[in-house]
């Protein structure tokens, strides 16, 4: 049957300058890509965009070196019509972390004063209590209140338990409400069902967020809104599907011969397509054959925006090939730590302690602060007991907390410059703000920003570009005729880069391999890492780059390498690839000095990986002799960072 009346109105909110890009281009879409295309986007019909929140705050600071607050105020400056939305981690804001109720309740209202009208809240774990002060901030400046329910799937999530924890965000006076399905794995029976469940219990407008990772988006979307949703997330085709959310131009064709009207410019979508169409190779790496729909993540549940950081993660770490292995591990993680659904931070901190287990071979060998944080009850309650044995290996004789976890910090606004060696960097409220919720990244923003424009080094994200394409022309350059045998098979490679790590201990000058008739001559360069070594055989030369390999140093170096003690004792390696830092924050004192004597288990310094700081400790009871890499220098996994002598 036709229908010749609309009765309802399907409301869209837009996704692309926010969970678009962020799933789909590593949240590297730039502020002028969106200025350039705003005014149309505006004049789509929308009923909001969600352009600000997420990851997008920190990677505007880490990589793009722009600042989060002027994106937003320049948007809201050309975006007239439409409502602008932003995606607020409750008592995280848009950290990985809690924060103190000042900073939510500042952070909040002037969010609001540069531009934002609807704020979706959630917390990870739909612990209400970490959502109490955001949700207050946000009704107190007059602006709109989204709470949301965080979906997934356990013995533990229930309709009765999504329902409940519903009632409780009702309760705090939110206008709306969000199921937020991180990863794509709401079913269209269960979108159906449980949007029934909440309307039949609840007056309250409700909106689907769901990705299309699993590929069942589309129809989850159909059944959910015919129960009763009244608005879905979708983002321009461009950046939409694979683990971002559907397109909504097909949404827009799927709910045509329905009940419910969807009232958008058309033309004014091909416009804002084309544009992302032509932006797309420039901002995101080819798919190649990846394939549409990822059904591994109905097992794993690790959400869209995860996913690519995390094999992202895994590569650092030199660790490609046991990507599957470490999706397992999520898994048995995830149910160890009592089932949290899988969205920033609890991916990270479940994501990280699986590749932590993975690569130390040993189940909670190695545990990040922030796990023991989570363990500790400090990022809310779990949806359920995390494992006893689990818990009592993190934890030892400490014991979890009862209480909503922001009760223990004390308000941080009233001192957060004091100690600032430069307070000339910081420039207005919004800069305050940034540098309380990422200090070192936001400082290292300002003190690129005050240089004049013509001395700014490169930026994290033009560095990655330029690595890019080089990794680009070497790949054309490299490419073999098809006829052509390679050289060795793939397991004769395996072995090559422990042998030659092994050279470089022994300052050996030139490695011989036989195999039948080819004779493998591997000599070293210049000495320099980054230069690499060469390999000669019967077929010729060519240069290859390896990580923290040298084979051979020439006088100079090797000089260096004894005034730098490096080799001449013993030393504490990198047990993952990551950022060094040698004191917990900015202007606290370092862990160790070269001199400290340092016990079993002491924290000597912290690695930041994977967007969590890890305390690393000594594994043995020795004399820090020489430390042998500079404060924020990224480190590879196995490099020297502490040259010691056993006690």
């Amino acid at each position: 049957m036709i229908m010749s009346k609309k009765e309802k109105t399907l409301r869209i909110t837009d996704t692309t300058l926010r969970d678009g890009h962020q799933s789909l281009w590593a949240t590297r879409m730039r502020t002028d890509d969106i200025i350039n295309i705003i005014d149309t986007i505006d004049n789509v019909g929308y009923y909001s965009l969600e352009v600000w929140g997420g990851a997008t705050f920190d990677v505007c600071l880490r990589y793009l070196y722009e600042d989060p607050w002027e994106r937003l105020r320049l948007i809201k400056s050309k975006a007239k019509n439409t409502p602008l939305q932003m995606l607020l981690r409750g008592q995280n804001i848009v950290g990985y972390k809690n924060y103190p109720d000042d900073l939510v309740d500042r952070f909040v209202a002037a969010a609001h004063d540069n531009g934002i009208d609807i704020f979706r809240v959630f917390d990870a774990l739909n612990d209400s209590r970490n959502l109490e002060t955001a949700i207050k901030a946000v009704k107190k400046y007059g602006a709109h209140a989204q709470g949301s329910l965080c979906y997934t799937i356990s013995p533990v999530h229930t309709i009765e338990k999504f329902v409940n924890d519903a009632k409780a965000q009702v309760d705090m006076g939110i206008d709306s409400l969000c199921i937020k399905d991180m990863a794509g794995l709401l079913s269209p029976t269960m979108a159906s069902e449980l949007v029934h469940a909440l309307k039949k219990k609840l007056d309250i407008p409700v909106q689907l967020h769901c990705h299309a990772t699993s590929g069942m988006a589309y129809s989850a979307y159909f059944d959910g809104v015919k129960a009763g949703a009244g608005a879905i997330d979708c983002a321009i085709s461009t950046l939409a599907g694979f683990s971002s959310q559907p397109p909504v131009e097909t949404m827009i064709a799927m709910f045509d011969k329905t009940e419910h009207e969807v009232n958008l410019d058309m033309e004014a979508l091909r416009n804002v397509n084309k544009y992302f169409t032509d932006l797309t190779p420039q901002r995101c790496k080819p798919r190649n054959f990846e394939p549409i729909v990822d059904s591994e993540i109905l097992i794993h549940q690790i959400p869209g925006g995860m996913i690519s950081n995390f094999k992202s993660q895994l590569a650092q770490q030199g660790a490609t090939e046991k990507i599957s292995e470490a999706l397992e591990e999520v898994s048995k993680v995830r149910k160890d730590l009592g089932y949290p659904p899988l969205v920033t931070p609890t991916s990270q901190i479940v994501g990280t302690q699986a590749v932590m287990n993975v690569l130390a071979e040993e189940r909670y060998k190695l545990v990040p602060q922030e796990v023991k944080n989570y363990v500790k009850g400090m990022y809310g309650r779990p949806p359920a007991p995390v494992e006893p044995k689990v818990a009592k290996k993190i934890l030892g004789k400490e014991k979890p907390i009862e209480h909503r976890p922001a009760d223990d910090l004390k308000p941080v606004l009233p001192t957060a410059t004091k100690d600032i060696s430069k307070p000339g960097l910081i420039k207005s409220e919004e800069d305050i703000l940034s540098y309380c919720l990422f200090p070192e990244v936001s400082m290292e923003f300002f003190k690129w920003r005050e240089l004049p424009e013509d001395q700014r080094p490169k930026t994290p994200v033009e560095i990655e570009c330029e690595e890019l394409n080089k990794e680009k022309e070497t790949s054309e350059k490299t490419k073999k005729p098809e006829d052509m045998e390679p050289l060795l098979n793939n397991e004769d490679y395996s072995g090559i880069k422990e042998i030659i790590e092994k050279a470089s201990q022994m300052q050996l000058n030139e490695i011989i391999i036989k195999k039948g008739d080819f004779n493998l001559a591997l000599r070293s360069g210049n000495g320099n890492t980054a230069q690499g070594f060469s390999i000669e055989s019967e077929r010729g030369s060519t240069t290859q780059n390896t990580d923290n390999v040298a084979v051979k140093e020439t006088e100079p170096q090797q000089k260096k390498q004894k005034e730098d003690a490096v080799g001449s004792g013993e030393t504490i390696n990198a047990v993952m690839a990551g950022t060094f830092y040698r004191s917990p924050s900015e202007n606290s004192s370092p862990f160790v000095e070269e001199g400290s004597v340092v016990d079993v288990g002491d924290p000597i310094c912290i690695l930041e990986a994977m967007k969590l700081f890890n305390e690393i400790e000594s594994p043995l009871k020795c004399e820090i002799v020489k430390i042998l890499v500079e404060n924020g220098q990224k480190v590879t996994k196995d490099q020297p960072i502490m040259e010691i002598k056993k006690m």
